[in-house]
């Protein structure tokens, strides 16, 4: 059931990495002075030394956690693995959120003030217009009309289904099957706001900025694509046999 209009309770950022100790040190500092919140790295054994960075802030501030996996697990995996977290520990709302600053941090305000009238708040890309920068055209495109094709197929009524800054009651995670979310990049963003929706929570859009990375390397692949095509098909399945 949808949650209450109250943002009266504990705040979560969960931010998966790998190889980001360019960018950790600088963004969660960031994070705290926005507003009264915890952080949660999820770490996936970076060589580059992230998770020892962050466990090293953690020991000088308390609202500062970390969980290192070994090797890469995927980006979905890693969310679940916060979302277990937070709701172990009575978070009451969870973020999700890059750390390669793509994600602007600035942004934390207008989703709590948004989640009040919420259970699921999601930054768009593409909600008053084009909102990226750096990209090169091809993935834009791409990206773009991914987007497109999913709101035509799924009848999922958001303009970026695939957008990976957003804001969670913990109603939403409490409801949706953990367990049963084996995807990854786009094809995790799409499953999880699509379960929301159909469980009738309120989904909300916001208008954000995304800045392409400025350092390290994207973790974008083909495979990702092709894994977020095959969900799409697996999901309009479910729901035409009502198994969703």
């Amino acid at each position: 059931m949808p949650g209450t209009d109250s943002t009266a309770g504990r705040a979560l950022v969960v931010i998966p990495t790998f190889n980001e100790a360019e960018n950790i040190p600088r963004l969660i500092p960031m994070l705290l002075g926005k507003a009264p919140l915890d952080v949660l790295v999820v770490d996936d054994g970076s060589p580059d030394g992230t998770a020892a960075l962050v466990q090293a802030m953690a020991q000088q501030e308390p609202r500062v956690h970390c969980i290192v996996r070994q090797g890469k697990q995927g980006l979905g995996t890693a969310y679940v693995a916060g979302f277990r977290f937070a709701i172990e520990r009575g978070y009451d709302f969870v973020f999700e959120m890059d750390a390669d600053f793509s994600h602007d941090p600035n942004e934390i305000p207008a989703f709590l003030e948004r989640i009040t009238t919420a259970d699921l708040v999601i930054g768009s890309r593409y909600t008053n217009g084009v909102r990226v920068l750096n990209w090169p055209i091809e993935r834009l495109l791409l990206s773009y009309f991914a987007n497109v094709y999913t709101r035509f197929l799924l009848r999922l009524p958001l303009h970026d289904a695939t957008g990976g800054f957003k804001c969670y009651r913990r109603a939403v995670l409490e409801a949706i099957d953990l367990n049963g979310i084996k995807s990854n990049g786009y094809a995790f963003q799409i499953e999880m706001s699509y379960k929301a929706w159909r469980k009738k929570f309120r989904l909300a859009e916001i208008p954000i900025v995304f800045l392409d990375r400025q350092s390290g390397s994207s973790k974008m692949s083909k495979g990702i694509v092709i894994e977020a095509l095959f969900m799409l098909s697996k999901l309009r399945i479910l729901s035409w046999a009502r198994k969703l």
